[in-house]
């Protein structure tokens, strides 16, 4: 089908939009596209008659372009063709396509160019398409609205998630700072918390209150102090001069810790005065050594830089706390150590001398710990003209073992009056002991000559056992079987043991500090002990006992730590009367 239009005037161009919107809506084509198609006609033919001449309107019918006849989309093309005039000036024709949904038959559309009633009729159905387009119109509008409402509901939404996520994101940053700071303030207490220990652990390893004093600075400077001052009090009590900063007079006065500096230190447990006059442009915290009865001193420490933090200060009064009990039981060691140590050396007689037998002894204190007060050894004279020598050791350490070590030897002296044997003599102060100190226990060996007896007596009670040399150089060990250790809570009887004594033969009574060592037992040590007794000779020992007697325990103790008391009596019966 085509139908075509010469246009020269505005009412041949009304004509021919009416009947293009005619055809078109014979044609099935929808209001929408047929309103569109007639509103894009009208605006080109207004605007062609504007340019003057006679324009050709030109429909036609047919399928798409590619598609097989009969079966492609039914189209309505729509051609404005220009003037020959605008045509030469190189005016473009104009074309529109859209689609027919019902194709039918032929339409005709004549009769509306000269037919006034049909004019109206079809302008009234333009007039509806018309309104149809702006009903859809309508509800297109309406639809934006609604769209545009979700739209705005959404931005509100998503600028209200924003702000909820801002504010979680500030919430989570919060967090993670109030972590960090948790986790720095955890590490710092660990760190003060590791120190604390490591530097308690140093300070209490040594028994010297001299060397606790020299380490404390050692630990604690660059990191917790610029400088530290220790200040000792005499043993008299005597307190700080005007040498010492005022705040150290005071916490020594007081007993609490002072912060003198021109600003309060606001330290935890620490009294502010002003700053002092031997350092008023420095902080100073004094910290008073504390025990139960009076201060021992006071540390004077400056801060490593502007102030101390307030954590700092209270591990560092805690830690001055603990070298205070380090040097206190230094001190106290020291002090009891000496006086053990006297008691024992004026307990230790003097040997005696008598016809044919030599004498040597050597007392060697334990120089670790407060190992001593318990060995001790005694020689001297019976009233039948025999000699006694003995070596025992009381168990336990220190005053209390010098004492228990006194009493022993006075009850055997006495005992050793009326005369006996050394079994005898053992089973009398093992009775005593028990009845005594029921709670301590001791070890002794005992040995008799006499001038007139070709044999040594000799008994032992849990003690390790005589070494014998020979003159002929030969060295062997008395293992018969001792009695248990004194003291016990047993019934027993000594026995003793007697063995011959040729002149120039030796006996070593020792105690276990000479022989004994950590992880190799005593028996070992005891074959040491016969190997250097026999590496002397005969006129070696008749000359000069007592340099034997060092000559057995340099080798001896050369690998000692001498954590216990040593105790060796040499008995050398001399070659000639």
């Amino acid at each position: 089908m085509t139908r075509t239009w010469q246009i020269s005037d505005f009412t041949e161009a009304a004509r021919a939009r009416i009947a293009t919107a005619r055809l078109a809506a014979a044609y099935g084509v929808p209001p929408v596209d047929r309103a569109r198609l007639t509103a894009s006609l009208g605006a080109q033919l207004r605007s062609c008659l504007t340019k003057g001449g006679t324009w050709r309107l030109t429909l036609e019918t047919g399928t798409v372009s590619g598609t097989p006849a009969g079966t492609g989309e039914e189209v309505l093309h729509a051609v404005v063709t220009p003037s020959p005039e605008a045509a030469a000036a190189g005016q473009p024709p104009w074309r529109v396509t859209v689609p027919c949904p019902e194709a039918v038959a032929d339409v005709g559309v004549g009769a509306v160019a000269d037919d006034p009633a049909e004019l109206a009729q079809a302008l009234l159905g333009a007039d509806e398409d018309t309104a149809l387009v702006l009903e859809r119109l309508t509800e297109q509008e309406r639809l934006v609205d609604f769209h545009r409402e979700e739209l705005q509901q959404t931005n509100q939404g998503v600028v209200a998630l924003h702000a909820e996520l801002d504010a979680a994101g500030r919430a989570q940053r919060e967090a993670f700072a109030a972590e960090r700071k948790a986790r720095t303030e955890a590490e710092n207490a660990r760190r003060r918390l590791t120190f604390l220990a490591d530097a308690s652990a140093v300070l209490t390893a040594s028994l010297d209150h001299h060397e606790i004093v020299r380490r404390l600075p050692e630990l604690l400077v660059p990191e917790y102090a610029a400088s530290v001052d220790v200040w000792l009090f005499d043993q008299d009590g005597d307190r700080p001069g005007p040498a010492h900063a005022a705040a150290a007079v005071v916490a020594a006065r007081t007993g609490r810790p002072q912060y003198a500096a021109a600003h309060p230190g606001g330290l935890p447990g620490v009294e502010d005065q002003p700053p002092s006059a031997l350092a008023p442009d420095r902080p100073l915290l004094c910290i008073p050594l504390p025990t139960r009865q009076a201060p021992l001193g006071v540390v004077t420490l400056s801060p490593p830089g502007e102030r101390w933090d307030p954590d700092d200060a209270v591990m560092l009064v805690e830690l001055t706390r603990r070298a205070s009990i380090a040097i206190d039981h230094a001190q106290r060691y020291q002090h009891n150590r000496d006086i053990a140590e006297t008691l024992q050396r004026a307990l230790l007689t003097e040997l005696p001398a008598p016809p044919g037998l030599t004498l040597a002894a050597r007392y060697l204190p334990a120089t670790h710990g407060l190992n001593i007060g318990g060995d001790w050894y005694d020689a001297f004279r019976q009233p039948d003209g025999g000699v006694i020598a003995v070596v025992g050791d009381v168990t336990g350490h220190g005053l209390r073992a010098a004492v228990m070590m006194s009493q022993l030897r006075t009850a055997l002296r006495a005992y050793a009056v009326d005369g006996g044997s050394p079994g005898q003599l053992l089973t009398r102060l093992h009775t005593f002991l028990h009845h005594l100190q029921p709670d301590l226990f001791a070890t002794a060996v005992i040995a008799r000559f006499h001038p007139d007896d070709p044999t040594m007596t000799w008994a032992a009670a849990g003690h390790p056992p005589p070494v014998l040399r020979s003159p002929d150089g030969r060295v062997r060990t008395l293992d018969a079987k001792p009695g248990a250790m004194l003291g016990i809570p047993l019934r027993q009887e000594i026995a003793d043991h007697t063995v011959p004594m040729a002149r120039g033969s030796t006996l070593a009574l020792y105690t276990d500090g000479l022989v004994e060592r950590r992880a190799r037992g005593i028996d070992p040590g005891i074959a040491r002990l016969a190997d250097a007794l026999g590496s002397f000779g005969p006129a070696a020992l008749d000359a000069d006992l007592e340099g034997s007697a060092d000559g057995i325990l340099r080798p001896m103790l050369s690998d000692s730590e001498r954590d216990d008391d040593v105790c060796l009596l040499l008995c050398h019966l001399s070659g000639t009367d």
